[in-house]
C-alpha cells in the first residue's frame, strides 16, 4: 500500500490538490503501519497521537497554501504560476 500511494503522489504532479490527497493517503498508510506495529509490542500510542496531530497540521497548511493559490492564481495547476519567481 505504502509504494502504491507513493507511485500515485508522483503521478498527480499537475494539480495541487491531487498532490494533497495522495500526500495524505500516504500519511494514513504510514498511521496504519505504526498502530499494527506498536500493537503488535504492546507499546504505547503517544507516538500515534503526536503523529496524528502533526499530520493534520500539515494538512491544514497544505490546504491554506492551496486556497492562498487558488485566489491569487485562479487554478491549481503547477504550469500556470511561477514558483521560482
Amino acid at each position: 500500500m505504502f509504494m502504491i500511494s507513493m507511485l500515485s503522489f508522483s503521478l498527480n504532479r499537475k494539480h495541487l490538490l491531487t498532490m494533497l490527497l495522495s500526500m495524505e493517503f500516504v500519511i494514513l498508510v504510514l498511521f496504519m503501519f505504526m498502530y499494527m506495529y506498536f500493537m503488535n509490542f504492546n507499546f504505547e500510542f503517544y507516538f500515534v497521537l503526536i503523529f496524528l496531530t502533526m499530520s493534520v497540521c500539515e494538512s491544514a497548511m497544505g490546504l491554506a497554501l492551496l486556497v492562498s493559490l487558488i485566489r491569487s492564481y485562479g487554478n491549481d495547476y503547477f504550469n500556470s504560476f511561477n514558483i521560482l519567481w
